[in-house]
Parts: structure tokens; C-alpha cells; sequence
């Protein structure tokens, strides 16, 4: 196997400027790191991430800790933050909690005390005391993406101010009797953005000088099942609600599915927006506001990497940017 003598050699640079380019380091030039790297793909170079971490003290690892693995969201921002790593010859270590019935203890105990790592990016997630603590001992570059976590910064959407924005729309198009779908995600969503949504919603409606009824709120759990059920039990109230601003896409296809199975039209009945843009809101025809989780793992992989790098911390994060998609799933209100 060729080693940096080789590649030395082959670009008529010294062992010590190829050495700090495969480390990525900031005193060499990006176009000597770039020349590097093609010609040690070139000549099938492998470098030693023992040797390069006992030099450097560093792992050349990212680690990403989730909840869950099954979820559309952490899926996205996991493909994103591995695309960032890989460009910059990062490795990324998931560690899974599991859900409610996981061991936070194994994670935040023990794999992250082994330092294994030299960043951490934690999805969705809100910390206990001691987990905290854990973190700060660590010094770890750390970073939150979807939902604000105490004490820890945060990256996404202004979750008040988007669900605020949704109800305003359906009552722009008339919408006076609107449901809400939300509730939490028992497998470990951010408590907090269930809660800003569902604020955001009462305070739209508030505004209009409309009180929330207790019977259209409808505890969804962040699924497309938990969708399903909460917008059937919606429907077997003793009045039907002319629109459902549902928390997440998610949850908006189960409402949509239940609402068909109630042989009513959509939106001629019934309107239903949501949250999120998943990429199934295309097929079902679904009004959302769109953020882009794969680029939010892409920008909180560059942040992480630049510090890494030596630049100074990046103290505050601006609010992730959404879009506004208006599809078929929301009409005008019916008239009586």
C-alpha cells in the first residue's frame, strides 16, 4: 500500500505538507489538501485513523446521537450531516438510544465518555441534568438540531411562528372552525416543539378571537397512525370542524386517510395542512410548510467541522428557513 512518502513524492511536496493536508489541518492550502487527496485516491492510500488520532488527538469522528432510527426527519438529517463528514474525510458514529424503553446510560455514560468522537450532533432531543453535565465535562463542539434544548445550541425552524403562520392561512381562507392535531412523541421527540406548535395554533386563533375546542385537539403522537385515530376521534365528535392544522406531515396523512374513510372530500369538507415536507406531500396532494432537514445536517456538520478547525464557536444559530408549499389539501371554507 502506498503511504505519504509516496504521495510525497508524486506531488513534489515534503512528508510533513502532505501529512497535515490528509489532516485536513488549516495551515495548509485548500488547493494542496485538494491535490493531495485526488492523488492519494490515486495511489490507493488509506490513512490510519489510530495513528492520525494518537498525532492529532483527535478521533476524526462525528457522532450523532437520535431517539429512534425510524423517522423520516432524523433519516434526512442523517443523510445530510454524513454527505458534509465524508467531503471532509470525517467518519460519523450513530449512537441510538431506542426510544423510551433505550439506555441513555450506555450513551451519555459510557460510549461518549470513551471519547470516541471529537463533536457531537444530538437530534430532538432535551437533556437531563446529569446528561448535561456529562456534555459540558466532555468539551465536545455540540449542537442540537430539531427543537431547542436548554443550555445547548439549537439549529431549526421557528416552530411558534410557522405553526402561527399555518392556522393564519386556513382563516385566510375562511377556516373558523379549524382542529389541531399534536400531542407528544412518546419515542423521545423534543418535548418543546409539540409544545410551540400547539401555542402557535391557540395564539392564531386567538387573535380572531376564537376559542380552541377541547374535542378538535386531538393527540396525534407524531405518527401517521397517532394522525389517524386522533382526526377519526375528531370526527365522531358532535360537530365536524372545517379544517385540521396537523403538527407534522406525518400526522396530516393519517388525517387525510381518515377523513377519505369518513367518505368526505378534501378540501371541498374538510381542509388539512401541516408541517415538515416530507417527501410523500407531493403524492397526497398535502399543503405544508417545507424545511430541509438534509440541509440542516449539512449546515450543522460545516459549523461543527469549521471550530474543529480552529475557528471561534458560533454562539447562536438563525432559525432554519421554510417554505411554504400550497397544494390541494386546503380550500376555501365550506359555506354553511
Amino acid at each position: 500500500m502506498n503511504g505519504i512518502q509516496e504521495i510525497a513524492a508524486a506531488t513534489g511536496l515534503s512528508k510533513s505538507t502532505v501529512s497535515r493536508a490528509l489532516r485536513n489541518l488549516p495551515s495548509v492550502a485548500p488547493s494542496t489538501i485538494m491535490a493531495v487527496r485526488r492523488k492519494a485516491d490515486e495511489l490507493g492510500y488509506i490513512p490510519s485513523s489510530a495513528a492520525s488520532g494518537l498525532a492529532t488527538g483527535r478521533t476524526r469522528a462525528v457522532g450523532v446521537v437520535v431517539p429512534v432510527i425510524d423517522r423520516w426527519f432524523y433519516i434526512q438529517v442523517l443523510e445530510g450531516v454524513d454527505a458534509e463528514l465524508r467531503r471532509a474525510g470525517y467518519d460519523l458514529i450513530l449512537f441510538n438510544l431506542g426510544g423510551l424503553a433505550g439506555d441513555r446510560e450506555r450513551v451519555f455514560h459510557r460510549s461518549i465518555l470513551r471519547k470516541r468522537v471529537d463533536a457531537l450532533i444530538l437530534l430532538s432531543l432535551v437533556f437531563e441534568d446529569d446528561e448535561r453535565r456529562q456534555l459540558e465535562t466532555m468539551e465536545y463542539p455540540t449542537l442540537v438540531i430539531g427543537g431547542p434544548a436548554p443550555g445547548v445550541r439549537h439549529l431549526g425552524i421557528d416552530d411558534y411562528a410557522v405553526a402561527r403562520t399555518a392556522t393564519e392561512y386556513l382563516l385566510g381562507l375562511g377556516h373558523r372552525a379549524i382542529a389541531h392535531i399534536g400531542g407528544q412523541d412518546r419515542e423521545g421527540l423534543n418535548t418543546a416543539v409539540p409544545g410551540e406548535r400547539h401555542e402557535g395554533f391557540a395564539d392564531a386563533l386567538a387573535t380572531h378571537g376564537i376559542e380552541p375546542r377541547p374535542e378538535w385537539d386531538g393527540n396525534g403522537a407524531f405518527s401517521f397512525q397517532g394522525g389517524h385515530d386522533a382526526m377519526a376521534r375528531i370526527l365522531a365528535s358532535d360537530s365536524r370542524p372545517t379544517a385540521v392544522f396537523a403538527a407534522s406531515d406525518e400526522m396530516a396523512f393519517g388525517a387525510i386517510v381518515a377523513i377519505r374513510e369518513a367518505g368526505l372530500r378534501i378540501p371541498e369538507d374538510l381542509s388539512v395542512v401541516g408541517i415538515d415536507g416530507h417527501a410523500y406531500g407531493e403524492v397526497l396532494g398535502l399543503t405544508t410548510f417545507s424545511q430541509d432537514p438534509v440541509e440542516q445536517g449539512r449546515f450543522a456538520a460545516r459549523v461543527l467541522l469549521a471550530e474543529l478547525a480552529g475557528q471561534p464557536p458560533v454562539p447562536w444559530l438563525d432559525p432554519a428557513p421554510v417554505r411554504f408549499i400550497e397544494r390541494t389539501s386546503a380550500g376555501p371554507a365550506p359555506s354553511a
